[in-house]
């Protein structure tokens, strides 16, 4: 039992198990969930006991039904729960609210960009909460063209302070903009990049970036050895003499999880440069 009574359809999601076997997602609509279950569905969420269930039950993938099913429904009440949902991405290692959970801001849409603007501003946000923060509104404007100049805004505004940020932060909210085509972003790319303040191996140094933008034809420098060496004053990569196992464990937890996010960014670009080339011929 649950600290929360459900009813079906939406307590028939209990019973759905494990979503890496769904990765083309269920049409929940068509299981008999609608905005009258709005409620509930957010409830299942935020629900601490499914959330932390066994990792072998049916009941722990409850919530990220639950979650894909709001955003088939474009759910705007839950925004600002979806959000508070973040914090579990550092503080748990759960990195499936860090690779779904922005793929459903964007398809709410546009009234989950002032949440999550305001959330990627805060510094007292985990690192990948906030990277999180970014992809949903790049999924935004991705999927809505007309929020596609607002989230470009929110992403430089939050460029802007770069010289605050962890460089894999920058890094990411770089390739955000690039996705986006943000032009407009380019001078605040530049500059962050000749502060030596970007992690350039998720999208490159400054001419990679100009390349993608479409500002430059080719490199005009030797390519770099993409590997983040810099520890910049506040740098997650700088490796602090560690007092517990503990810190060794979450050290590398968080090292595991910035390459996993690295070679799924890798994988998105490397699969585009390959559409791109079969296109010219």
């Amino acid at each position: 039992m649950t600290e929360f009574d459900y009813t079906a359809p939406v307590s028939d999601l209990l019973t759905l198990g494990d979503c890496r076997d769904m990765r083309v997602w269920p049409n929940y609509l068509a299981r008999g969930i609608g905005p009258e279950h709005i409620p509930d569905l957010i409830l299942m969420v935020e629900d601490d006991e499914l959330n932390g269930a066994g990792s072998d039950s049916l009941e722990v993938w409850a919530p990220a039904h639950a979650w894909r099913a709001l955003g088939q429904l474009r759910a705007e009440a839950a925004v600002e729960p979806l959000t508070r949902l973040l914090y579990r991405i550092d503080e748990f290692h759960d990195d499936w609210v860090g690779e779904e959970v922005p793929d459903v801001f964007g398809m709410i849409g546009l009234s989950a960009i002032p949440a999550l603007t305001d959330y990627l501003m805060e510094p007292l946000h985990g690192l990948w909460a906030r990277t999180a923060a970014a992809h949903g509104l790049a999924e935004i404007g991705k999927r809505h063209p007309e929020a596609r100049d607002d989230c470009i805004a929110a992403l430089t505004k939050v460029l802007e302070g770069f010289a605050d940020h962890d460089p894999t932060l920058n890094g990411f909210v770089i390739s955000y903009l690039v996705d986006l085509k943000g032009i407009e972003a380019a001078p605040v790319m530049e500059r962050a990049f000749a502060a030596d303040l970007v992690d350039i191996s998720i999208l490159g140094d400054w001419e990679d970036a100009q390349i993608e933008l479409g500002l430059l034809a080719g490199r005009q420098t030797p390519r770099p050895q993409y590997i983040w060496v810099r520890d910049a004053p506040g740098s997650s990569s700088q490796q602090p003499s560690p007092s517990t196992t503990g810190q060794q464990l979450g050290q590398q937890r968080q090292a595991e999880r910035r390459r996993k996010v690295k070679r799924k960014v890798k994988r998105k670009r490397q699969k585009k440069t390959r559409k791109k080339q079969r296109k010219r011929k």
